[in-house]
């Protein structure tokens, strides 16, 4: 196991920014009931960390990667009737990185196979943390056993492939997105998102560039709308502006990016702070973080011509945000929204229902939250699925989760 650690002065800067500066949100509305969250039991392991949760269809996936004395060990979970399944291993090596930003995935996709990405120090220079590949797999037989695993990229480069997101590839078998170095050298150069496809016989299309400059390790989110995949990311400008970008799939090409929202957001490194996007039919929702003027803030805005287009951002935090939010929306066009909010000298990852008019639910507090980890949230029929690593001052973390009846 390896854990990779660098790239993180730019969120403890915004941190430590934050925190001083308050904007009080407009309050919730009336008749916007807080979301009934309870605990269920998780079947990850204690040691357990860096969750992900996946949903296609009806199935709900959690992976997460768990540390025993004999090494790591990448692992999912299908919920079923109301619980989790037991847990099936994916792959377990020593080359396996550990990041709480950046971490694995477990999908299904539309024939039943399942695809598993995860990240894997580069054999060509072990020990630089800044060279790790990312690689995929396949199970046609629900987990019980995995193909040989590929790259998807090929430029051979002891540089950063990761943060990638899963979907379906139109026409069948997987689609991929990542943020990947190869231009990069050291301080210099740029981060570019690249994206390719998987037919279902398992053979590689081609690899493009959607955008050749952007943030270098903020997490990439992508939704199916009913017009195609669409992919939301933290762009780059060359004056270090860092707004969240969309780009959408269409007729087989990338379109060129757009930002949800110019929020003007300069700083001079990485806040290791992604977007997150649902979309169904011609209905998404993005949410963002973002400390322009030294105010960490979250917000979520939502588009009804599939992604082309974004209504005005509407404010989902209450006091401070450091981020780290998750969203899904619900079949009344709201969106549930999950954030990590900064109050009181304490960090909580929090829940609430937004509606793209603007009307918020109470904030709900679901667990502490420490370090950098990320939370999830996933829905999946009436349900709303939550997951998150609990890491106490003391002993192993150990990845939980809870669910929401959706009214």
């Amino acid at each position: 196991m390896k854990t990779y650690c660098s790239l993180l002065a730019g969120l403890i800067a915004v941190t430590l920014s934050v925190v001083d500066r308050a904007q009080t949100p407009a309050p919730a509305g009336a008749g916007t009931g807080a979301l009934a969250v309870t605990s269920i039991a998780s079947p990850a392991g204690e040691d357990s960390e860096s969750p992900q949760l996946t949903v296609a269809a009806d199935r709900a996936i959690l992976s997460w990667l768990e540390n025993t004395d004999k090494g790591t060990t990448l692992k999912f979970a299908s919920w079923k009737s109301g619980g989790w399944s037991s847990a099936r291993n994916v792959v377990a090596n020593d080359a396996l990185v550990v990041n709480a930003a950046d971490v694995p995935a477990v999908r299904a996709l539309a024939d039943g196979t399942l695809a598993a990405a995860w990240l894997e120090a580069n054999a060509t220079a072990p020990d630089n943390d800044e060279a790790y590949d990312l690689r995929v797999a396949w199970s046609r037989d629900d987990g019980a056993s995995w193909s040989a695993a590929t790259n998807p990229h090929h430029d051979k480069t002891a540089t950063q492939h990761g943060f990638a997101s899963l979907f379906d590839a139109p026409g069948g078998g997987l689609g991929i997105v990542w943020l990947d170095g190869r231009a990069t050298h050291g301080d210099k150069g740029d981060m570019a998102l690249r994206g390719t496809t998987f037919g279902t016989d398992g053979k590689q299309r081609s690899e493009v560039v959607i955008d050749s400059r952007v943030c270098e390790c903020c997490p990439t989110s992508v939704a199916a709308t009913g017009e195609g995949p669409i992919v939301a990311f933290r762009n780059r400008s060359p004056q270090e502006i860092r707004d969240i970008y969309v780009s959408r799939l269409a007729a087989g090409r990338w379109t060129a990016p757009v930002a949800v929202h110019n929020d003007g957001w300069r700083i001079s490194a990485c806040p290791v702070n992604g977007p997150a996007i649902s979309a169904r039919d011609r209905s998404v929702a993005v949410a963002w973080f973002t400390a322009q003027d030294d105010n960490g803030r979250a917000f979520v805005a939502f588009s009804r011509d599939g992604g082309r287009t974004f209504g005005a951002p509407v404010r989902v935090d209450d006091v401070n945000a450091l981020g780290r939010v998750q969203v899904a929306l619900l079949e009344d066009g709201s969106a549930a929204v999950g954030w990590v909010e900064f109050s009181e000298k304490k960090s909580t990852f929090r829940v609430r229902r937004v509606e793209p008019g603007g009307t918020r639910s109470p904030g709900v507090d679901v667990a502490d939250m420490a370090g950098t980890r990320y939370p999830r949230i996933a829905r999946v029929g009436s349900d709303l699925l939550l997951a998150w690593t609990d890491a106490p001052p003391r002993g192993a973390s150990h990845v939980r989760t809870a669910r929401v009846a959706i009214p």
